[in-house]
């Protein structure tokens, strides 16, 4: 299945470029998962398995945050021309919008001073004063994780609870994600460290350095899961928004993702999904990345799906060559879907 797409991968474990990797070509009535390499290098070699925990990094906001907005715009709780500032009174600037923050057009400048020193609570009050830039919002994607993480604060303001606590009750339990945690077993997990900075692998602990202060109110990161969980989710976004007798999303919900929601912008944006397109039928495909070497996409129009999950910053950070790799590998994938 997909031998191009395969042999890509074989590549970049034999290049050192990821340690090993577990993906997935799932339909609605097939999937085939595979496992490749290691899981660890350093100071042992461990292999890969099905089982495998990852540090999904910002998979964590397609699969949480994101869909716990989904939901409240179902059920009249949000509103995507709505200000952040109506739902979380203490960011200052009353003009950035929900939908601004789902397609990364806010404007907002992320930069905090000192960010690493700061404790949790500084850090969430830091957020609140960020400043925006007023003349390219709505106009510039630039992807950052400023946004999720505002939306997470909204989030817990409506419903009065840590947003990683929210991620559970409302996405992780009704969806029987049963490996999905923010409280991995370590054991379990794939080292996400750069072992050339530190001299112990890291296990279980999220890479993102917010996402290590923020905690419990961290929206953009944080989550573990692993192929079979992520293949439930990709299902269910395939069987417009059902899994077994749980209806999670409506049809319309889902199929509002299958479109561009940033039409004055620079580049295409769905809410809270990044967009690739079909090489030959040019309809959309939602995608999204992880910064410790996570991705996933899914064709709505052609119910497939591919996840691949790799710990590429194990046991070195080469970042700029492995998102070379990965793309070349995503055009790969494109390519032969459209070939079949």
């Amino acid at each position: 299945m997909f031998p191009k797409t395969q042999k890509k991968i074989n590549q970049m474990i034999e290049q050192q470029i990821i340690p090993g990797a577990v993906y997935s070509f799932k339909s609605l009535n097939s999937e085939a998962t595979f496992t490749k390499g290691n899981k660890q290098i350093l100071p042992s070699i461990e292999p890969m398995t099905e089982q495998t925990l990852f540090d999904v990094a910002s998979l964590t906001k397609v699969v949480g945050t994101n869909s716990v907005v989904l939901k409240l715009l179902e059920e009249k709780k949000m509103k995507l021309d709505q200000s952040i500032k109506h739902y979380l009174p203490t960011f200052e600037d009353d003009s950035v919008t929900i939908l601004e923050l789902l397609t990364h057009t806010s404007a907002i400048n992320g930069f905090i001073p000192n960010r690493d020193q700061l404790s949790q609570t500084e850090l969430i009050e830091a957020f609140n004063h960020l400043n925006v830039d007023h003349a390219s919002k709505g106009k510039n994607v630039v992807y950052t994780d400023t946004g999720t993480i505002l939306l997470g604060f909204a989030i817990e303001q409506l419903l009065q609870e840590p947003i990683q606590v929210i991620i559970q009750k409302q996405i992780i339990e009704p969806l029987e994600l049963s490996r999905s945690t923010f409280f991995p077993p370590k054991d379990e997990c794939a080292p996400t460290n750069n072992l050339i900075q530190s001299e112990q692998p890291l296990y279980g602990i999220v890479h993102d350095t917010k996402a290590a202060v923020l905690k419990e109110h961290c929206g953009s990161a944080g989550l573990f899961s692993d192929i079979n969980d992520l293949n439930r989710f990709c299902y269910m976004m395939m069987n417009d928004g059902q899994i077994g007798e749980t209806k999670f999303l409506t049809k319309e919900t889902i199929q509002s993702l299958n479109q561009t929601w940033s039409p004055n912008a620079d580049k295409h944006r769905s809410l809270g999904w990044d967009l690739k397109w079909h090489p030959n039928k040019q309809h959309p495909i939602l995608f999204h990345t992880g910064y410790t070497g996570t991705f996933i996409l899914i064709d709505l129009n052609e119910k497939r799906s591919f996840v691949f999950l790799s710990n590429r910053v194990h046991p070195q950070d080469h970042r700029e060559t492995y998102m070379t790799h990965r793309d070349e590998l995503v055009t790969i994938y494109l390519e032969e879907v459209a070939s079949h």
